[in-house]
């Protein structure tokens, strides 16, 4: 059975840092995408990660705050370090595993793809 995990989270202060991790059982994570869901509204990807290339970030408004990369020592952990965080980052980030290659911008969460993770929430309080 393949199973996605997301850790990491918690609540911090603006200005402070995270790096989320997603753990996969069952499959190696070469493919992933963060997403994040904030005030109930659908799931925005937050970054695309595949092994061998460059990584996506197409959320402008994380953009230049956020790194993805793979554990190097482990192909089923993939982290998202996101730094300067503020107060709207405030939301449940999600990890999401396909075989399609397609990464919505924006998806109903747990929804779309193979494998979802439960989520871990990020509170950003200022």
């Amino acid at each position: 059975e393949v199973q996605l995990v997301e850790s990491g989270g918690g609540s911090v202060q603006a200005g402070e840092s995270l790096r989320l991790a997603c753990t996969a059982s069952g499959l190696t994570l070469d493919e992933m995408g963060w997403y994040r869901q904030t005030s109930g509204n659908e799931c925005e990807l937050i970054s695309v990660f595949h092994a061998g290339k460059m990584p996506a970030y197409p959320n402008s408004a994380m953009r230049g705050r956020v790194t993805v990369s793979q554990d190097t020592n482990a192909r089923n952990t993939v982290y998202l370090q996101i730094s300067d965080l503020k107060p709207e980052d405030t939301g449940v980030y999600y990890c999401a595993a396909d075989h399609r290659s397609r990464w919505l911008v924006r998806t109903p969460c747990l929804g779309e793809f193979d494998y979802w993770g439960r989520g871990t929430q990020v509170t950003v309080s200022s």
